[in-house]
């Protein structure tokens, strides 16, 4: 069997399969995972008319073991998008084998197939194996910004 990590972009058939790996990321990081109606959104938001974000599947042996999920923000100081990286995981009988890196290779080489000006993303605090992972793809925390939220419930107030 051929244990070649190949990322490609996400299809709709795929749309099930993805959301296993949403609900696997949810349970690593102690989340709820996405009930029926998100599932429901994030699938119309990856495949539908109006696009939000775009889904990366990597494969193994002809399955799927890691995605990763992107979207472009802008930075007015640059003058350039910013990809985004909302998700990157890889399940974890498969780590180790070079595809969490191939698959976030494919992330940086998507963001300068698009001009972007730098790629973007969070890692949880307690996620020792995920920064690790990234500072040696290079990255640096950004200790001095701090991520803010507006729930939907204050939205609505608002």
């Amino acid at each position: 069997m051929d244990d070649a990590i190949v990322v490609r972009p996400a299809v709709e058939s795929d749309a099930r399969t993805l959301l296993s790996l949403v609900r696997a990321l949810a349970e690593y990081e102690k989340l709820d995972p996405p009930d029926e109606a998100a599932q429901r959104r994030l699938v119309r938001d990856i495949f539908g008319d109006r696009k939000r974000l775009d889904a990366f599947l990597a494969e193994a042996g002809g399955a799927v073991i890691g995605y990763a999920l992107v979207l472009e923000t802008y930075s007015s100081f640059l003058a350039l998008p910013t990809l985004y990286l909302e998700d990157l995981f890889v399940l974890p009988e498969h780590r180790g084998k070079m595809a969490g890196s191939t698959l976030f290779r494919a992330v940086v080489a998507e963001a300068h197939r698009r001009g972007c000006g730098r790629v973007e993303w969070r890692a949880l605090e307690w996620n020792d194996l995920a920064k690790e992972f990234y500072r040696r793809q290079g990255a640096v925390a950004l200790e001095e910004w701090r991520v803010w939220r507006l729930t939907q419930e204050k939205i609505n107030s608002l």
